[in-house]
């Protein structure tokens, strides 16, 4: 495995705060490649030695050093070890080439983390938890679809990656001749890329700002590139993805199967936010599941997309907390 080089240094967007242990680990996934996390430690230990544990991720084209972290380390005052990670191809996380994603990639990352949660002697192997901000929510409910070593998964202001890729924003483009336009465009960008021997990148979040931009991107650029929310690690922040990770989610919806989830769910989303029917599809699916009883949907008055990414006047985490603790 690569030993990666992991900044020394507080360099998240949010303070660091005094009631937790923070310390910086590696782990690796099964298609061998090395993710960095940060871990948050509670000043108190359990009684029996084994912490309720919950993994952290996203949102998509962020670092931990961001949003995830900020969850991470505010559960962590709750009680919980958590950890807040990079997924592969992004921040301080490895995989060649960089600022790759894949909704088959990306979901082995939660597995990866629950392996090296459930081989932690201070954890309880019956009581890892995780959670998915964003982009990373749709791959939290996949990965709790497919590993039933989740105990516990929440998704905060998520996205259906794989259907606003396929379908455009709010399904404006949902039709196959604009996907296959899309496809072709993509596959001759692949031509180019093999030839220039690099990837081109999508581009982050936009700036300046267009005077016409949706109020949704305003918020965007609100958290990403002001010193609210930016980091130089950060996809979204400044170059953005791979242009050509567009194909994958295209044609591998990760949510296919999110109806078979046993184990609780919780959904997250703000009332104002441009993007709670992905929220809303994938909580209507989970109803008619196979087990509804222990799935809900919360919806936060007011609150906007990316009020749930550090807004801690909006993000629930009563109700986060709440829901770990009686579900791990």
């Amino acid at each position: 495995m690569t030993t990666l080089e992991l900044t020394p240094v507080w360099d998240k967007v949010f303070p660091q705060s005094d009631k937790v242990e923070h310390s910086k680990i590696t782990f690796h996934n099964r298609y061998g490649i090395e993710l960095a996390a940060d871990v948050y430690e509670p000043e108190r230990t359990p009684a029996n030695g084994k912490f309720k544990t919950i993994a952290v991720c996203g949102p998509f084209g962020a670092v931990k050093e961001q949003a995830s972290g900020l969850y991470a380390q505010t559960l962590a005052e709750r009680g919980f070890l958590t950890i807040a990670f990079d997924p592969s191809f992004t921040g301080e996380s490895d995989g060649s080439p960089r600022a790759v994603a894949s909704p088959g990639i990306n979901t082995e990352d939660f597995s990866a983390a629950v392996d090296y949660l459930a081989n932690r002697r201070d954890v309880d192997p019956e009581g890892i938890g995780i959670l998915g901000i964003c982009g990373f929510g749709g791959m939290a409910l996949n990965a709790g679809a497919n590993d039933p070593r989740i105990k516990a998964t929440v998704a905060s202001t998520m996205y259906d990656m794989s259907r606003v890729t396929a379908n455009g924003y709010f399904d404006a483009d949902d039709s196959p001749p604009k996907r296959n336009a899309t496809r072709a465009q993509l596959a001759k960008q692949r031509t180019e890329d093999y030839a220039n021997g690099d990837y081109a990148r999508a581009g982050g979040v936009v700036d300046p700002l267009p005077d016409d931009a949706p109020q949704f991107v305003r918020d965007y650029h609100a958290y990403y590139k002001t010193p609210r929310g930016y980091h130089a690690r950060s996809v979204n922040s400044n170059a953005g993805w791979d242009m050509t990770s567009a194909l994958s989610f295209m044609n591998m919806p990760p949510l296919s199967y999110i109806d078979e989830i046993e184990n609780p769910v919780l959904l997250a989303h703000g009332e104002k936010a441009h993007s709670p029917y992905f929220s809303k599809t994938a909580y209507d699916k989970l109803e008619h599941g196979v087990n509804p009883a222990n799935k809900k949907l919360l919806i936060i008055p007011g609150a906007n997309h990316t009020d749930l990414y550090d807004n801690l006047n909006a993000i629930p985490f009563n109700a986060i907390g709440q829901f770990f603790d009686r579900n791990l």
